[in-house]
């Protein structure tokens, strides 16, 4: 097992607001992750749910900002968030603009940039760190969700491992970075002049070969988010079928910000309690 590190340790609402350090053999550096143990932690197992956050993002924003804990709290549910990429490799680049050097959720094909395999760390190192180190974490009762380009993560994560999460929704996520300056930007710096790359990690593309158990996406979206304006966002372009149904509420007069995603986030962390209670 990794050398597990606590770093930090806040009570609220009955639980605890956790943050952990841990060498990790998929970035090639120290990682951190953070978790809100509810107060049903302390006497048995509780399902766990997964929050990816965006770009410029660490893994303590959500847990800072979003006022999640009240409704895990009640609802018995952990919420783990990792970081959103490596840190301190020192490669050339990786902090020049603030849109790019965020791991994007993939893992990188091109060498400059081989320790960012953010796909790899969220999808089995950090599971399989949560499992041999809580015994109070159902880390096989698992849920996903994420903002921006952490909406992104967790759509592309759920499409392409729906045997790992029971259910998945996003804030404003980058729902179709093949066709965004966003995306754009990373897959070819990431992965390289091969689109067919790209299309790994491409919610609306693999929305499309979609072939898991029926499943409803939740998406908010405001109106007012200059992203969305320009866009970088595009989560209309996600494609329903039997299989997947999509809930997208564009939300009058909402932003990107954290204001944003605390005025809605009651009403994501319900869905997934019920799906992870099911």
């Amino acid at each position: 097992m990794a050398q597990l590190k606590e770093i930090g340790k806040n009570k609220m609402f009955g639980g605890f607001n956790r943050r952990f350090q841990h060498p990790s053999s998929s970035c090639g550096c120290d990682m951190n992750f953070s978790v809100y143990f509810p107060p049903a932690a302390d006497h048995g197992k509780v399902p766990v749910l997964y929050w990816l956050s965006g770009l410029t993002c660490t893994d303590e924003n959500f847990i800072q900002k979003s006022g999640a804990q009240r409704v895990a709290a009640a609802e018995g549910v952990a919420i783990v968030c990792p970081d959103t990429s490596p840190r301190g490799l020192g490669v050339e680049g990786e902090s020049d603009s603030w849109d790019f050097g965020a791991g994007f959720y993939l893992n990188a094909t091109q060498e400059k940039w081989k320790k960012w395999r953010m796909y790899d760390y969220c999808t089995k190192e950090l599971p399989e760190l949560l499992r041999s180190s809580f015994d109070q974490l159902d880390t096989k009762n698992a849920s996903i969700f994420g903002h921006s380009m952490g909406g992104h993560g967790a759509l592309t994560i759920f499409l392409k491992n729906p045997d790992k999460y029971k259910s998945v929704s996003a804030f404003a996520p980058i729902a179709n970075p093949v066709n965004c300056p966003w995306g754009q930007k990373a897959f070819s710096g990431y992965l390289g002049d091969d689109k067919s790359l790209w299309e790994e990690y491409d919610a609306s593309l693999l929305s499309r070969k979609y072939k898991g158990h029926p499943t409803k996406i939740l998406i908010d979206q405001g109106d007012d988010d200059k992203f969305y304006k320009e866009k970088q966002l595009l989560p209309q372009n996600i494609v329903e079928s039997e299989l997947l149904r999509v809930e997208l509420h564009l939300r009058s007069g909402y932003d990107h910000s954290y204001f944003f995603i605390a005025s809605f986030v009651e009403d994501h962390i319900k869905m997934h309690a019920r799906a992870l209670k099911s």
